[in-house]
C-alpha cells in the first residue's frame, strides 16, 4: 500500500470492471450459466445457528487468478483481528473459500455450495463484474447478502434485490476519472477500443460521454469480441479516425492483443498516446505483449481505484504493506469483510437478512471508527458508527454502493512493471 502518489503500485491484475475489475468477463460465455440455488424461496436455509460463516467467491482460476492473493488475503486477515476482538455475537468468524473461476457457470456451482451445502451466512466477492451481474437474481432470491471488493460495472447498480453491495466505485466514476486524465494531457480526439461485454460497454459509454462533457470529441468507439483470434480490423477502425489517443477497456489478456496488434500498425504507445484502466494493470502484461522486450508497452497510462486514497489513516495499510502482496482492490475487500461482521454485530445475528438490513446504517452514524474492535465496541455500547474504511471514508453511500471514488494515475515503465506517475495527485470523483 502507499501513502502518497510516487509510491511504486505494482499489480497483478487480469482484470476488474476486473478488473471491474474493473472485472467481468465474456458475456457470450455466460449465457448457459445456472445460478438458482435450492433455496429459491429464501428464507431459513439452516444457516442461522448463531456462528458468522462468511464465503469467499474469489479467482482462484480463470484470468483474474493472478490477482487471487489480493483478494482472499484482505478478507483473512480481517477476520484474524474480528475473531482476536472477541468474533461476533460470543463467537469465532469462520471463513469458507470457493472460485469464481472468472466465469459465471463456475461462480454459479460455487455459489449453490456455499449456499446449500456449507450453508453460509454471507458472501465476499465475486470479483469479476459480469459474474456478479449473473449471480444477483440469485443473491436476491436466496436472500444471501453479498459485497464485492471489485466489481465496478456501471449496471450492477440497483441489483440483488437490497442483498447486493459493493466497497469499489462503479465505473460510471471511472470513466470520468480516465477521461480527466486524458484531457489533462491535452488530448481531445480519443478513440475508444473496449471489450464487447458488461464491463468495457458501460465503461466506453461513462468515458464517451465525460470526454464530451470536458470538451474532447470521441472520434470512434469500437467494441470488439475479447475471444477473437484477430484485432486488425478493429484497430484498424479506430485508427482511421485519426484519433491523437486510444482508450483501450479490456484484460490482460485481449488488451494485450489490441497493443500489440497497434504496435504492429506503428501505432504503439512511442507513436500514439495510450490510456486505460484497471484492468490492463498487471504485472504480467508486458510479459503478455511480448516476452523479449517489456519496453514495448512503456508510456501507457491509466487510473485504478487508489489501494490508498489520501487522507486515509487506516491499520490495514502497513499490515497489507507487510505482507509483500499486490495492493489491486485489496482495501476493497478488507472494507467488504469488515462492514459485513458489523452488520451482524448490529443485527445481534446471523440471520442473513438482518444481515443485509443492517449494512448500510454502519456508514451513516454518529460515530467515527475505522477498525472492527472499535466500531464493535460503540455498536455494543448501544452506539451508531460511521465506519471509515481502508479504502474510503464512505462520506457518501449510494443504498449499496459508494458515491465517490478516488483513482490513482498510473504508467508502464521500460521495465513493463507499472507505478503511480510521480507528481500526479490522485483524482476524485463525486
Amino acid at each position: 500500500m502507499r501513502r502518497n502518489v510516487t509510491r511504486v503500485l505494482i499489480v497483478a491484475v487480469a482484470a476488474l470492471g476486473l478488473i471491474a475489475s474493473a472485472c467481468g468477463d465474456d458475456d457470450e460465455k455466460s449465457d448457459d450459466a445456472t445460478t438458482t440455488s435450492a433455496a429459491s424461496q429464501g428464507g431459513d436455509r439452516g444457516n442461522k445457528d448463531g456462528e458468522l460463516k462468511l464465503g469467499t467467491l474469489v479467482p482462484q482460476t480463470g484470468d483474474l487468478s493472478a490477482i487471487v492473493k489480493s483478494l482472499q488475503t484482505p478478507v483473512d486477515m480481517a477476520v484474524a483481528s474480528i475473531n482476536a476482538a472477541g468474533g461476533v455475537n460470543g463467537k469465532p468468524v469462520v471463513v469458507v473459500q470457493a472460485d469464481d473461476g472468472t466465469n459465471p457457470n463456475v461462480a454459479a456451482t460455487s455459489y449453490a455450495k456455499l449456499v446449500n451445502t456449507d450453508k453460509v451466512d454471507a458472501i465476499i466477492g465475486p470479483a469479476p463484474s459480469n459474474v456478479a451481474a449473473k449471480l444477483q437474481e440469485s443473491i436476491g432470491t436466496d436472500k444471501v447478502p453479498t459485497c464485492s471488493g471489485s466489481t465496478t460495472a456501471a449496471n450492477l447498480s440497483g441489483g440483488g434485490d437490497g442483498y447486493f453491495f459493493r466497497t469499489a466505485p462503479g465505473d460510471d466514476l471511472q470513466g470520468p476519472a480516465l477521461a480527466t486524465l486524458i484531457t489533462g494531457d491535452g488530448k481531445n480526439k480519443v478513440a475508444i477500443l473496449a471489450r464487447n461485454d458488461d464491463y468495457g460497454e458501460g465503461f466506453s459509454e461513462s468515458l464517451k460521454t465525460a470526454l464530451e462533457d470536458g470538451g474532447a470529441e470521441v472520434t470512434e468507439t469500437v467494441l470488439y469480441n475479447p475471444e477473437a483470434s484477430n484485432f486488425d480490423a478493429d484497430v484498424q477502425k479506430a485508427l482511421d479516425s485519426s484519433p491523437d489517443a486510444v482508450a483501450v477497456i479490456g484484460f490482460n489478456d485481449d488488451g494485450a492483443k489490441v497493443i500489440s496488434t497497434m504496435i504492429g500498425k506503428g501505432a504503439g504507445p512511442s507513436q500514439i498516446p495510450i490510456y486505460t484502466a484497471d484492468g490492463m494493470q498487471s504485472s504480467s502484461f508486458a510479459k503478455t505483449v511480448d516476452p523479449s522486450d517489456p519496453s514495448k508497452i512503456a508510456g501507457i497510462k491509466g487510473t485504478a481505484p487508489a489501494a490508498a486514497p489520501q487522507g486515509i489513516e487506516s491499520p490495514f495499510t502497513a499490515e497489507f504493506a507487510a505482507t509483500g502482496i499486490d495492493t489491486i482492490f485489496s482495501s476493497y475487500y478488507w472494507d467488504c469483510t469488515n462492514l459485513m461482521a458489523l452488520a451482524a454485530v448490529k443485527a445481534k445475528s446471523d440471520d442473513s437478512t438482518a444481515i443485509a438490513e443492517n449494512f448500510a446504517s454502519n456508514l451513516e452514524g454518529d460515530n467515527d471508527c475505522n477498525n472492527f474492535a472499535d466500531c464493535k465496541k460503540l455498536l455494543e455500547d448501544g452506539k451508531t458508527i460511521h465506519y471509515r474504511g481502508a479504502s474510503s471514508m464512505f462520506e457518501k453511500w449510494n443504498e449499496m454502493e459508494p458515491g465517490t471514488g478516488v483513482y490513482d494515475v498510473w504508467a508502464y515503465g521500460t521495465d513493463g512493471k507499472s507505478a503511480n506517475v510521480e507528481g500526479a495527485a490522485q483524482i476524485a470523483i463525486g
